[in-house]
């Protein structure tokens, strides 16, 4: 109930600064939105409920779809709350305010980000709890964080600290802006030799530890990693990382590390093994104060048809939930040179590429009038490579006909390399009607 009512009291204040999302007008910065649109707002343009087939939407353009995304918070936001665990869900995924709202209308307890730019979106509409997933070292950003904690006695920003020369730069910094609040920290268990970031070991953990909690202008909170980046990784791998990071929240409790805590912060989780992240929270020992496990699962939302269809948790426990792909990539047929060939009018500047080439979906073919035809699958056919503005298609003989002008729909793997490329992506339900459009701020 805690947790619910400071998500509901945290939108209540967010909802007032995404009204003015909705006074933006549209113009030409916004691929595939509609040309007569131009001067509209956004929320004139929402009103008007066009269909994403033929109220003159021009290709490439992405489609997001409403009923998938509404089950893919609804299936995290279950998880989360039958496990006992606090969500702050990796806001890096998106970028778009609107949908953090849903996660926090969905219970989140904040959200997460990496760098300090995302936080500063975060803060500009409104976010009160932000979960940064990084060491933050930069004198810059450090006076500007020191300043947002002067200004609102009710911002609270949790970050890594994995070196001792990093809580030095920190302190360094943060004294010379005149910090009145100390910024609290997490060390940051890194997932094993040759993983990503994190302190290797735990006496190198320890280190870390005992030099933030003597650093005046940083209060150390927990212990938090990620456990994806850990060589080999499976779910005995993962639990046994979840073992070491709870072995040292238990022995820096015990140290009184945690003196200046008013709860202890445990965090993992991204959204490849949130079963397993999870079981590992179920096995945390009992400490001197409560206990914020937080997870931070961020691709769940939109999820994909390639790298998180096959390794979501779900697979693995699938009477827990599922997740439902969300995204289209709507392109046209421009070019039919050969009979195995096609040319599709999109390609890396909208695409998805870095995990998995993109798969042909769907087809649309339109009559003279400018009516959408019945969509079919796009069976035969598949992307061979793409160019900065086409996909290159192979048609096989005996697959969908394919012609000049019709629309293919793409699936694509990775959610966060497929929001980075839309501004003004269209919510689109199952009967193709826009009802809102999600910006995003990278």
């Amino acid at each position: 109930m805690h947790v619910a009512r400071c998500a509901t009291n945290l939108l209540e204040g967010f909802m007032a600064s995404l009204a003015e999302l909705a006074e933006e007008r549209i113009d030409h910065r916004f691929k595939g939105l509609p040309p007569d649109a131009a001067g509209l707002t956004v929320g004139e343009l929402a009103a008007e409920r066009r269909s994403l087939f033929t109220g003159g939407f021009t290709t490439p353009v992405l489609a997001l779809s409403a009923p998938a995304l509404a089950h893919n918070l609804g299936a995290l936001a279950r998880f989360s709350a039958a496990h006992g665990l606090a969500f702050a869900p990796h806001g890096k995924t998106t970028m778009a305010p609107q949908l953090f709202a849903r996660q926090l209308d969905h219970g989140a307890w904040g959200i997460t980000v990496a760098v300090p730019h995302q936080a500063r979106v975060a803060r500009a509409f409104g976010f009160r709890r932000i979960f940064l997933a990084n060491e933050l070292v930069d004198a810059a950003a450090l006076r500007w964080l020191a300043a947002e904690l002067a200004a609102d006695p009710d911002f609270r920003l949790v970050c890594y600290v994995d070196s001792v020369r990093g809580v030095e730069l920190m302190d360094a910094a943060l004294r010379a802006a005149g910090a009145t609040r100390p910024v609290e920290v997490t060390v940051e268990l890194g997932a094993g030799p040759d993983a990503r970031t994190g302190a290797r070991t735990e006496a190198d953990c320890r280190a870390v530890a005992e030099a933030a909690a003597r650093a005046g202008t940083l209060r150390l909170v927990g212990v938090a990693g990620y456990e994806a980046e850990a060589p080999g990784a499976d779910a005995a791998v993962v639990r046994g990382w979840m073992g070491r990071l709870l072995g040292l929240a238990a022995e820096f409790d015990a140290a009184g590390l945690f003196a200046d805590a008013d709860e202890i912060v445990v965090s993992a989780g991204g959204s490849a093994w949130f079963d397993a992240v999870a079981d590992g929270f179920a096995a945390a020992p009992e400490l001197s104060r409560p206990v914020l496990k937080l997870l931070r699962s961020g691709a769940y939302i939109s999820h994909d048809d390639g790298h998180y269809t096959r390794v979501t948790p779900f697979n693995r426990v699938p009477g827990e939930g599922s997740l439902t792909p969300a995204f289209r990539l709507w392109t046209q047929v421009v070019s039919r040179p050969e009979p195995g060939q096609a040319f599709v009018n999109a390609g890396k500047r909208d695409a998805a590429y870095d995990l998995d080439l993109p798969v042909p979906a769907a087809v649309r073919r339109f009559d003279a009038a400018g009516g959408a035809g019945a969509e079919r699958a796009a069976t035969g056919i598949t992307v061979r490579k793409l160019s900065d503005q086409h996909a290159w298609l192979d048609v096989t003989p005996g697959g969908v006909e394919l012609e000049v002008g019709d629309w293919v729909a793409l699936a694509m793997s990775h959610p966060c390399t497929i929001f980075d490329k839309w501004q003004l992506i269209p919510l689109v339900e199952e009967d193709g009607t826009v009802t809102e459009y999600v910006r995003t701020f990278f």
